[in-house]
């Protein structure tokens, strides 16, 4: 039986190879995704096609991005990933980032399961 550090493990392995079919493996067709970032939610998402659309964009904007997961915490439903974050801007971002310039940031996801599938997912930098 494969276990939710398996499907978390095998969703950012997707996410660090741009390979959003390997990202949606385990996403529920009624997935909820809030992105916060400084404290403030800045995107909201509903449904797995919503989500796929947002990836597909998002992969153009790096030529290179991993996150690498530095702990496992679980509870209930619910487990919780701390990562590192290392990408590399492919094009200018209307917040002044320039195309090369290199993001590190540290911050956590959280996944809420029901069964064996990806219910939630909230990104927090």
């Amino acid at each position: 039986m494969i276990s939710r550090e398996q499907i978390i493990v095998e969703y950012i392995n997707g996410y660090n190879n741009f390979d959003i079919e390997r990202m949606l493996k385990n996403l529920d067709e009624n997935l909820r995704f809030e992105n916060i970032s400084n404290g403030v939610s800045n995107m909201t998402l509903q449904g797995l096609a919503a989500f796929k659309e947002q990836a597909e964009k998002a992969k153009s904007l790096f030529t290179t991005r991993t996150q690498t997961i530095k702990s496992f915490r679980h509870q209930h439903e619910l487990t919780e990933i701390e990562i590192e974050y290392n990408a590399v801007l492919a094009v200018d971002l209307p917040n002044g980032l320039k195309k090369g310039e290199v993001l590190n940031l540290r911050g956590k996801s959280i996944f809420k399961f029901y069964g064996k599938k990806i219910i939630e997912l909230i990104d927090i930098s």
